[in-house]
């Protein structure tokens, strides 16, 4: 994939597009944002592990926030909320650390695990980059979960990495279109923060020229 540095997709996105493709669409291709307390407590969240600046080091274990990963395979950047390296043989090795290190992601969401994949195909797209920057194979990441309050470990297999270039490759083909698609509103909608710019209820409602024709004919005697 030939992708400019500039037209990289976020990989938050995929959390979006696997919600809503409409959602995704308005934010990535139109550029259009708002907030919600959900998009507010999610900010926060991230905010408390995103500290570029922190390093931590506990024994066997090099812990960095807010690490920049990209892929120009999949055309596809963002930051990891926590990367921890394990001291490992096998691993890669790090600048001014002595041994050999295997990095190990860890993607903070609020609320509670999801029943659908969106959170752990971010994972995945995150594990696919730093496999691409440090040519090495990362076997598992984690989820932290506001909520809980603990981490749910990621197997990602070779399953896993497919659906994530799958939905990698329908995202750049949605945005090179410019397409924003329509959408079936439902009660997720209700949680979107983009419900009034999206208006998805408009849909339903019937055309302006079927209403005065409709209106036309009632007139008529």
């Amino acid at each position: 994939m030939n992708v400019r540095e500039e037209d990289y997709l976020m990989i938050s996105g995929i959390q979006h597009f696997l919600f809503c493709r409409r959602q995704w669409a308005l934010i990535h291709v139109e550029q259009q944002w708002a907030d919600n307390e959900h998009t507010v407590a999610g900010d926060l969240m991230h905010k408390r592990a995103h500290d570029p600046l922190l390093r931590e080091k506990r024994e066997d274990m090099l812990i960095v926030r807010a690490l920049p990963v990209s892929s120009k395979r999949l055309g596809i950047s963002g930051e990891c909320d926590i990367v921890e390296f394990h001291r490992r043989e096998g691993g890669i090795r790090l600048y001014g650390h002595r041994g050999e290190y295997l990095p190990y992601p860890v993607e903070y969401k609020k609320g509670r695990p999801k029943t659908e994949e969106e959170d752990i195909l971010q994972l995945s797209a995150q594990v696919l980059c730093l496999e691409e920057m440090f040519s090495t194979e990362i076997p598992q990441g984690a989820l932290f979960y506001g909520e809980t309050r603990r981490r749910d470990t990621v197997e990602i297999t070779k399953e896993l990495r497919e659906r994530t270039e799958a939905v990698c490759s329908e995202m750049r083909r949605y945005y090179e279109r410019g397409y924003t698609p329509k959408v079936k509103g439902g009660k997720k909608c209700r949680a979107c923060s983009l419900k009034e710019i999206c208006l998805p209820e408009l849909e339903k409602l019937r055309s302006v020229r079927t209403y005065i024709e409709n209106r036309m004919y009632e007139e008529e005697p």
